[in-house]
Order: structure tokens, then sequence, then C-alpha cells
């Protein structure tokens, strides 16, 4: 922190990120009766990755009853599969229903935070000012911060360049040239979308995904009305999804053998929409069904079919002038550049701004790997909580299930940490490599390091870092309350006698 920064407000609890993890955190605090609390959210208003990702086509692909927090059904969903228009719009109505605009401070990036040792609280900078708290909430998200390749040339491209999450609306891609830059959830639902309008496609893949069709139709008013009259019947509708993706998890991370069914669905897909045979080698993985995210889309395979789109299964290795090159010399003239080459997931910008009671940062620390005892606390850094933290990420079913338990170990952590008298609490070494090393134990009998593919989910290491090798109803139970045995007790220094 700089000399002229001054403090702006103390408060017991800072939440940065206001996406589904920093309202949900919000939320908690006051049901738990914690009112001294507040979200810094760098943006003009929530919503998180669903304000960023505007682009063409943007929906979830889990089912809208299942992606809601489970205190605030929503009986108005109007697709099965909603949009990004209306998941943000939901998130808006959550900051309303539940009061929580009082605590919001918009255009707050966070640049800095340090914990201070000597006041036993976190001193966060940002760009409106300096604030500290007893206990920070790092909701940021693995989703926040857009990843795109250095690329030679790419700095000297003529045309539009933008990336998926930061699309620009202002930019008419009618009758234009475009390239599109990754294969993955982003790109296959904006290339079905700007097909139509677009002089030529040219999509570069490096790697192709399995693709599952999207079971999605309108909600009937009928259906809207029942969920509103008789919220039983939505609850019923919840748990049978739940059931649903709980059940598939088993193939995922213990008996990969049993999916073979479903890439064999999968491979019919292809089949039915992609008729000429070298079109449909390119499209057809070479990995196993859910090595990477398994993705859902009616409209990909046929846009890929139209005589305006080029695919060239390699991937961009360079630009010049206003040509893009890609890895097996295939190039091509274009007026624009859209990159849905994904986030910094296993990197995460914020490490870098997060420093610890060593003075080490959070991204020092991570530099072998991220790692945090039951995805939520990292060891140095005392009452740190993470939500969406390391190894809590999901390859089939909703986030939201994981936010709420990570929401219980929050509300616990401040329980104990009050009943405790202690200023902080600060995961131990051993807790944390513990909960880490059977985690990666687990790890290493699924299909996401077994499958043959290279995927977002793996550091620089090969280690999985992002995903939750097990059910969602085993992270309730993991995280249901903190152990203390798991954690020291940081005591405030006492201070030092004045001698006159």
């Amino acid at each position: 922190m700089s000399g002229t920064d001054t403090v702006v407000q103390h408060v017991r609890v800072v939440v940065v990120g206001s996406g589904f993890g920093g309202l949900g955190a919000a939320v908690r605090l006051r049901q738990e009766g914690v009112t001294d609390f507040l979200v810094l959210e760098r943006a003009g208003s929530v919503g998180g990755t669903w304000r960023d990702n505007s682009y063409p086509g943007c929906a979830c692909d889990v089912p809208s009853h299942l992606y809601s927090f489970s205190f605030a059904p929503n009986p108005d969903w109007p697709r099965t599969f909603s949009g990004q228009p209306e998941i943000r719009a939901y998130l808006e109505r959550i900051a309303d229903r539940f009061q929580l605009r009082p605590h919001l401070r918009f255009d707050h990036e966070v640049q800095g935070a340090r914990w201070d040792a000597a006041a036993s609280r976190w001193e966060l900078s940002t760009s409106q000012g300096v604030y500290t708290a007893d206990v920070m909430v790092a909701a940021c998200g693995p989703l926040s911060d857009p990843s795109v390749p250095d690329l030679p040339g790419l700095a000297d491209f003529p045309g539009k360049v933008f990336h998926s999450a930061r699309w620009d609306h202002d930019y008419d891609l009618a009758g234009k040239r475009v390239a599109v830059v990754g294969t993955g959830a982003s790109a296959i639902q904006i290339v079905p979308m700007i097909q139509p309008k677009v002089e030529r496609l040219v999509l570069l893949q490096r790697t192709p995904p399995w693709i599952m069709p999207r079971m999605d139709r309108d909600i009937t008013s009928a259906e809207r009305r029942l969920y509103r009259r008789v919220p039983a019947a939505q609850r019923a509708l919840r748990a049978a999804l739940w059931s649903i993706r709980e059940s598939q998890v088993g193939a995922f991370v213990k008996r990969p053998g049993m999916l073979k069914a479903a890439q064999a669905l999968a491979k019919r897909n292809i089949d039915k929409h992609i008729k000429d045979p070298a079109l449909r080698a390119r499209l057809t993985p070479d990995y196993s069904f859910g090595c990477k995210r398994v993705l859902l889309s009616n409209t990909y395979y046929p846009a890929l079919a139209q005589p305006n789109v080029d695919l060239v299964a390699s991937g961009l290795k360079e630009v010049r002038g206003s040509t893009v090159v890609a890895a097996d010399g295939t190039e091509h003239e274009v007026d624009a550049i859209i990159f849905g080459t994904g986030f910094h997931v296993t990197d995460m910008p914020i490490g870098s701004r997060i420093t610890g009671a060593a003075g080490r940062t959070l991204g020092e620390e991570w530099k072998d790997g991220m790692a945090a005892l039951r995805g939520s606390t990292v060891s140095g850094f005392p009452n740190l909580l993470f939500v969406i933290g390391p190894n809590t990420g999901l390859g089939n079913s909703s986030m939201v299930l994981m936010i709420e338990s990570q929401l219980n170990y929050l509300a616990d952590y401040l329980r104990r940490l009050d009943a405790s008298g202690a200023a902080a609490l600060d995961a131990t070494p051993e807790a944390q490599r513990r909960w880490n090393a059977e985690v990666q134990r687990r790890m290493a009998r699924t299909v996401w390091n077994n499958g043959g593919c290279r995927s977002w989910y793996l550091d620089g290491n090969g280690n999985n870092t992002v995903l939750w090798p097990g059910t969602t109803a085993h992270f309730r139970r993991e995280t249901r309350s903190v152990d203390l045995a798991e954690y020291d007790l940081v005591q405030t220094p006492a201070t030092a006698p004045v001698t006159v």
C-alpha cells in the first residue's frame, strides 16, 4: 500500500466479486446475522461471468431449475436451459430480493490485498481507495479473466480482435470474413449464431469436442403457473435433475468404461449432421468421452456443414497482416478474429494480488499448482476463504450446488472464529497437504486424467487442480462444518508497553 492511500472503511467481512459466488456469500452473511460486510465488484453491475459473457447464443448447459439457488427458486424460467439474459436478470433480482444493494460497491477493482499481521486483518487496495476487513471472501470465480494466446503478429492485425467474454456489440459481423479461434463451450454457441450473417467463417480447431444433443425447450405457461402455485412441484423437479446428475458421477470418476455408450451416442450425433466423410473425421475426437468438457448443441454441426464455413483442424500459429496462419500452414485472410480460448483457470490473476502472512503472494504459493483445504482456505493466508476454490469445479452438474456447500463452510467458519476468541484461523500445512493428497489420489482414476486429452482442467504440471472427483453430496458432507484441528488459531499480537 502506498503512503498516500487512505483507509475508507473497516468491515467484518469483505467479499470480492458479485457473481453467483459473491451474491450467495452476501445472502448467507445476512442470514447469519452478519450485516457488517461489503461486496467489492470491479464492474458496474452484478452478474459475474453472466454479465461479462454476452456473446450471441450465450446460454447455460445445466438445466435452469438446477442452476439457481436452493433458497431462491425461480418458477418463471422461460426455457429448460436458460440463456445469459435470463440468468443475469435472475442475479439482479437476487440483489434486490435479499437487500444486498447497500452492501455493493461497484467499480471497485481489488488491486492488492495484504494480510496485516500486526492488526490481524486484511488490507485491500482498490481502484476507489483502501478497505480493511477481518475476513476476506474471494468469490472472483475461475471464469473471470479471459485468456488470449500471445501470437506473433496479432498486435499488428488491421481488423477487429476480441475475446468471447468481451464481445464488441458495436462491431457488425455482417458480410465480414471472420476467424473463430477455439472450439469450447463458447465457440459452439457463437458459431451457429454468426454463421448465417458472415461472408466467410474460418474455425480454427486444435481439438474437437464431444457434443451431445441439447434437450432444450420452452417451459410452458402452465408449468410456470404450477411452480408458482405449488413450489413443491419445482422442488421435486430440481431433486430429480440433481439425482440424475449425481448418478452420472461414478462413470467420470471411477468407471470411465461406462461412458462408452454415451460416446457412441455422441458419435451418432456427428454422423447424423455431417455427411462429408473428411469433415466428419476432423470433427471426431480421438480421446475418451468426458475427458474434456462434454458440450451440448443442436445447431453447431449443421452450421459447420454450410458452404461458407471452413474448419481448420489446427490451432492458430501466427497472424501476418490480415492473414491468419494455422499450425498446419493453412492461411486465410479475415476481417475479424474472435477468441473463444477460455480463461485463466489454473493461474488465476488475482493470485498475484493477494499477499499472505509470510509476505508471499498466492501466485507464488501456487507456482507448482493450486491447492486449498476443502477448496476454501489456504495455509499462510489467515481468514481468507474462497468460493469456487481449487478442486471445486464440476464436469457434469451445477456449480451452484458447490457454491452453496462452500457457503455452509463460510458460515461455520465465522461461528467457530467467534467462539474461539482468536483473531484469525489459518489452515495448517499438514491439513492442507492431507486433503489435497487425497483429492489427487482419487483424481488419478478419473476420465479427466486418463481419457487421452489435454484439457483446461489440467495445470502446467499435468495436475487436475480444477475439478472435484466426487459427487456434490460428498462435497456437501466434507464442507458441512469447520474442524478446528485443521487450523492454527492466530491471536492479535499484544501491544508493546510504552516506555515514558
